[in-house]
């Protein structure tokens, strides 16, 4: 991971299945080059970036990468399509000094995720931040579960 573009933060990652968490993980988060800039033109209102309220899973491997403005395979059916987040400002050290965005699937199928990315757009976008890790199976019933 290139260390001048990691977030501060991480973003977390919860699997229930039958009521019981069965995986519960936090990860790094990279932020793109085009993240940078559309976090630029958010900031000084330069530029008409739409806001970063999308997440999106997907199954590829190839590591994060700033020049990245996609998913390397973006999962799309078994209920996991890129959706809207639930949207807030929480306090990490300050009053209101943290975006959050929160999204739970609920699986209708069978998938084994290792990658993750925020977007401003329902499809197509900019890419804000990406990471892979190792798979998360989830199968059908599940619920996928991310705070990022």
């Amino acid at each position: 991971m290139e260390e001048a573009s990691k977030l501060t933060g991480r973003f977390e990652i919860t699997v229930t299945r039958n009521g019981e968490v069965v995986d519960k993980r936090e990860v790094y988060n990279l932020i793109t080059s085009a993240g940078k800039a559309g976090q630029a033109s958010r900031l000084n209102g330069s530029g008409g970036e739409a806001a970063f309220t999308y997440l999106a899973v997907g199954t590829g491997v190839t590591a994060a990468a700033i020049g990245n403005t996609t998913l390397q395979t973006e999962i799309t059916g078994s209920g996991l399509d890129r959706a809207a987040a639930t949207v807030s400002r929480t306090t990490t050290t300050v009053t209101n000094d943290t975006a959050r965005l929160a999204k739970t699937w609920t699986v209708t199928g069978t998938q084994a995720i290792t990658e993750l990315g925020a977007f401003n757009a329902a499809s197509s976008g900019t890419l804000l931040g990406r990471q892979v890790f190792s798979v998360v199976n989830v199968i059908n019933g599940d619920t996928f579960g991310v705070t990022y």
